[in-house]
């Protein structure tokens, strides 16, 4: 995948997005006994080859920032400790491009 075909959304428009796929027609072609159309030749998977990789865990620490930064990735819904690290994260890889 190309970086020009990477979009960048919030959160917040992400909930709003509408899904891509056509349940009503999927519910027609279902009442009627037809299978979905499937397209078999777009890609094979070689499941000899793969590999279990398990992430590491992560580790417990203690850290202090300011309430307004707490708040602001509480705000954001659960899941605001993963963003947080996602920005440490994406901050890491930009220093060691430098």
């Amino acid at each position: 995948m190309s970086e020009t075909s990477i979009t960048r959304i919030s959160l917040k428009e992400a909930r709003q997005r509408k899904g891509g796929t056509d349940w009503e027609r999927l519910r027609r072609e279902d009442a009627l006994g037809l299978e979905p159309e499937t397209n078999d030749d777009e890609f094979e998977l070689d499941w000899t080859r793969a590999e279990l990789v398990t992430p590491e865990p992560k580790k417990m620490i203690s850290l202090r920032v300011d309430p307004d930064v707490l708040d602001f990735f509480k705000s954001q819904g659960s899941g605001y400790q993963t963003r947080m690290n996602a920005v440490l994260r994406a901050w890491m890889d930009a220093q060691i491009k430098r």
